[in-house]
């Protein structure tokens, strides 16, 4: 049995001293303190709306009922979000407008709650779904996040989230700072998914072809550096399983900061994505989706 109030609880006490991420800034959020994601103890919010650009078993035929949080515990150089994450655009919301959107969007058919950008808001997270839920919300709980999770904080979300929708972005340390400004992403990121997947098991489906439970993993296949999307494909399939979801993301291009990088500032090439499409089918990973490329350099 989860002891649901006692986890929110913990997670709440975890902002006195922040550790809700893996880079422990420590600060007193509860009290308005800021660390590295550059948020206090209120909620801020970009967009609360129906979604149908997701993978198919989320976005379905009703869409899925996105809410994309301000701010990022990342850095990423090359992220097309930068706008929301990194320069914070978004307005406040109040706890119980939070909820009052959760249920409202499910009053509009949606398939599931899609949370996007949520590590550093773990806590409200996690009392919204508890008390939505007693409230009448039936559909799933999405997770959609950058990966760079702490499993203590996992683990205090079990039974709160019905599908996990991680990045494994790097499969190499030195890529992840250079490009986010995170030392240890590989192992975290790793160990994350582990948990996810304990949690929630693989991705299943209704008869509809709906996410009802599990997890999909997303890659984005980065221009000039396929030895990154290698080594994340074969730890999906060896460490997770080959019967794994995996989206295989196309839509890299040069936002933010990459113009300062010469291997990011261009588009990704066809070439490049049919190699990591290639290599996808090569070890076994049949699950997911590969997409059509717009753009080549």
């Amino acid at each position: 049995m989860i002891d649901f109030e006692g986890n929110i609880e913990k997670l709440y006490s975890i902002m006195d001293k922040c550790e809700l991420c893996p880079r422990k800034c420590k600060v007193n959020r509860n009290k308005g303190q800021k660390g590295f994601c550059r948020t206090s103890h209120k909620i801020f919010i970009a967009s609360c709306n129906t979604h149908i650009g997701e993978e198919s078993p989320i976005s379905g035929s009703r869409g899925s009922g996105t809410i994309f949080f301000s701010n990022c515990n990342l850095n990423c150089v090359f992220c097309q979000n930068y706008p929301i994450s990194q320069l914070g655009n978004g307005r406040e919301m109040s706890f119980d407008d939070l909820v009052e959107s959760m249920l409202r969007l499910q009053e509009r058919g949606v398939h599931n709650i899609n949370f996007v950008t949520p590590t550093h808001y773990g806590a409200h997270i996690a009392k919204a779904v508890y008390l939505s839920r007693k409230r009448g919300l039936t559909i799933p709980v999405v997770y959609n996040c950058s990966g760079y999770e702490s499993v203590e904080i996992l683990k205090l979300l079990e039974g709160t989230i019905d599908i996990y929708l991680p990045d494994i972005k790097y499969s190499r340390d030195e890529l992840a700072f250079k490009y986010s400004g995170i030392k240890n992403y590989v192992e975290v990121n790793r160990s994350a998914l582990k948990e996810m997947k304990r949690q929630v098991g693989n991705l299943t489906l209704d008869k509809n072809g709906i996410a009802k439970r599990g997890i999909i993993v997303r890659h984005l296949v980065l221009p000039s550096i396929f030895e990154n999307t290698k080594n994340a494909l074969d730890f999906i399939a060896k460490e997770l399983s080959t019967d794994t979801f995996v989206s295989l993301m196309a839509q890299y291009h040069p936002a933010n900061k990459a113009h300062e990088f010469k291997e990011l500032s261009r588009c990704l090439t066809e070439k490049e994505y049919e190699e990591a499409v290639k290599y996808l089918e090569k070890i076994g990973l049949e699950n997911g989706w590969v997409q059509g490329l717009n753009n080549e350099d």
